[in-house]
């Protein structure tokens, strides 16, 4: 017997000694005024102690690296519950380990402000292990509470998020259901961002969660896989490395993100973002408050107030929002609606039904005026005829030169508009030029008086014009309002990285994915062939972008510059219909139900009807083809390439065939094979 007792006191001590956590006994204290004080993990890349938030105000963190970042804090949102901020104790707090188990914050005053609720319930000890998980744990190491079990706003690699678990930052949730739906929250009620498995497999789960790895691959896990994961999300630095401490954020500004950490020589971290859930912040419910507006300016978000008629909350962030400066129920004369173009007030989850009606336009704004409820009004320019009725009093808006939307809203008396920044920077953009134009002439005028061949030098100019440069007239035409965006080359450029990620190429020129300023993903078109003046272009382009139905790919500008035509559509994820059609699978993995193809069919049909026999100025496509069919994330089928024939050289002969025949071989119309006109069908 005494020789099983030592053998059983060694193989105890082994596993003491190879044991990746610090144990901590009952009665163990942190105080805030002793800077020096903390309780490291064995490898000291973690450590729970107090943090100064100002000289005076500390909080109960654990931190890695020496304090860089903070993964977890005694918050009110630990337990689940409160906007998640951490609790502030001044000088004179403690962190004390009570010798009936519970981990107690105090306040200088001897007040409880934060308590684990652990008392009496047969804690012994407590750890906190190599993996930045503190625990409270019973005498056979079974935990009775964890910092794991009750994150606050951050996870870290191999703490797993399930369900029942939420992450706060102010009124702003992440929480996953039994469908393993991950979803983004404001208010816990509004849902404006999820990410799930297929649906196929969610019938199939029965304890779903999520986990970052330590390599930056966020995955999602249930015992019913058959390869135990699926890969959700990459951040753009995923890989291995030991250098690089990786965690994801629940930010106070809505987003979801996931960090980098890397460490230097000197044990400073260098913290970047690596993923976020949001790509573009403006879609963050509530993100400028109530009756914000939301836009970009040099690319970062912007809050600001609808009207003159409103004034913010606080001048000092405009992420409180603005209030009227005379209220609904206290305007003395008429109520009236604010028209707000390019600008929607963001619906969701489970508004999107309550509020949703298909009207025109100006019903669209008399019936939310005529209603005791409405506050606001969007309709929304994309054929659909959707306009959404804002019952709550909460209304959270964006703004945008590319949003498809006019918005309304309810203000007392006359309605009194901000400058448009569209308007403005219109205007510097012609003040500039016009600026220029002035000093070339002058400039032009000093040459004259100087420059003894200026004939020779018109000659010069005359041939240059005749190699192929566009001619500088084109580029000081001031367009009618309502076009699409005019884009400059230069930011164009920028937004596709030196048009170095090409998505495809067609018979009309090369695609190449980008991201404007604001953050929207879109597909830049490069024209070949077109040798007409950016005038007819213009014309063109404006009858194409007249164009709105939900089954066609929506233009949202373009650039004529030079030689260089561009048209710039919106990003559709799931690419053309040709990598369904002709694989088994796309480059996901992923395949067409029979709903969905069903659907494909039926909204390319209602997209081909609409340009040929319903839109103002009727398009014949010419070239219907899978290729030219995209998807959305909702594999709702979208027409492109509508009008881009009449954009062509007639000398181009890629273009064109024997009489003038336009399409690809094997989609050709029959009328061109029989050489009739073409007609609608």
């Amino acid at each position: 017997m005494s020789k099983f007792s030592l053998i059983l006191l060694y193989l105890n001590f082994l596993f003491t000694i190879s044991s990746s956590s610090t144990l901590i006994p009952l009665g163990s204290t942190l105080q805030a005024s002793n800077r020096n004080q903390s309780w490291s993990s064995p490898n000291t890349s973690f450590s729970l102690s107090f943090i100064p938030v100002t000289p005076s105000s500390f909080v109960a963190a654990i931190t890695y690296n020496a304090g860089d970042v903070i993964v977890w804090s005694a918050s009110d949102g630990s337990n689940g519950t409160g906007d998640g901020a951490s609790l502030v104790v001044n000088s004179g707090g403690t962190l004390n380990l009570l010798s009936n188990g519970a981990l107690r914050l105090t306040n200088g005053s001897g007040a409880i402000v934060w308590d684990s609720a652990t008392a009496n319930r047969g804690v012994s000890h407590a750890s906190l292990d190599d993996l930045g998980n503190f625990q409270l744990l019973n005498n056979e190491s079974v935990p009775i509470w964890s910092s794991f079990q009750n994150p606050t706003d951050t996870l870290v690699p191999s703490q797993n998020f399930t369900v029942g678990m939420i992450l706060r930052s102010g009124s702003y949730s992440l929480t996953l259901d039994r469908s393993a739906n991950l979803t983004l929250n404001w208010n816990d009620t509004i849902e404006y961002w999820s990410l799930g498995f297929n649906s196929s497999i969610n019938g199939n789960l029965t304890s779903p969660r999520f986990m970052l790895q330590s390599n930056g691959i966020l995955v999602g896990l249930d015992p019913s896989f058959a390869r135990g994961m699926i890969n959700m999300a990459f951040t753009t630095d995923y890989g291995e490395s030991n250098d690089v401490f990786r965690f994801l954020r629940m930010d106070n500004d809505g987003n979801l993100r996931i960090y980098s950490s890397s460490t230097g020589n000197n044990g400073s971290g260098n913290i970047t973002q690596t993923w976020a859930a949001v790509t573009d912040q403006c879609q963050v419910y509530g993100f400028c408050g109530n009756m914000g507006i939301c836009s970009y300016k040099d690319s970062k978000p912007v809050c600001g107030c609808p009207s003159q008629n409103f004034e913010p909350v606080n001048e000092h962030d405009g992420r409180k929002g603005c209030k009227r400066k005379v209220e609904i129920e206290d305007c003395p004369g008429d109520v009236t609606m604010l028209q707000l173009e390019h600008t929607m007030f963001l619906t969701y989850p489970p508004e999107l039904s309550d509020q949703l009606v298909t009207l025109a336009i100006v019903a669209c704004r008399t019936n939310c005026l005529a209603s005791s409820t409405c506050t606001a009004s969007t309709l929304v320019a994309d054929g659909s005829g959707f306009c959404y009725l804002k019952t709550p009093d909460f209304v959270s808006g964006y703004q945008g030169a590319v949003l498809p939307s006019t918005s309304f809203i309810k203000v007392c008396g006359q309605a009194i508009p901000n400058p448009s920044p569209y308007q403005e920077a219109s205007a510097k953009d012609n003040d500039s030029l016009h600026t220029m134009v002035i000093v070339s002439v002058v400039m032009a005028s000093l040459l004259a008086l100087v420059v003894v061949g200026i004939g020779f030098w018109c000659l010069l100019y005359s041939n240059r014009n005749k190699s192929g440069r566009m001619s500088v007239q084109y580029e000081l035409v001031d367009y009618a309002s309502g076009a699409p965006v005019k884009f400059s080359y230069k930011e164009l450029q920028q937004s596709t990285k030196g048009f170095s990620e090409r998505l495809g190429e067609g018979g009309f020129g090369a695609v190449y994915k980008g991201t404007l300023a604001n953050r929207m993903v879109v597909a830049v078109k490069q024209l070949e062939g077109i040798e007409q003046g950016e005038r007819q272009f213009r014309i063109k382009v404006a009858t194409i972008s007249s164009t709105h139905h939900l089954n066609l790919v929506r233009l949202v500008g373009f650039r004529c510059e030079g030689r260089h035509r561009l048209l710039v559509y919106e990003f559709l994820k799931n690419g053309s219909l040709d990598k369904f059609l002709f694989t088994s699978k796309d480059q996901s993995g992923k395949s067409l139900k029979w709903e969905n193809r069903f659907n494909i069919a039926l909204g390319t049909a209602r997209g081909i009807t609409y340009l040929h026999e319903e839109c103002r100025d009727c398009i014949i496509h010419c070239d219907i083809k899978p290729e030219n069919i995209l998807l959305d994330e909702a594999y709702t089928a979208k027409v492109s390439d509508f009008g881009l024939a009449r954009l062509m050289n007639p000398k181009d002969h890629r273009h064109l065939s024997l009489a003038s025949i336009r399409g690809t071989r094997g989609y050709l119309a029959p009328e061109w094979l029989a050489n009739h006109p073409i007609t609608s069908k």
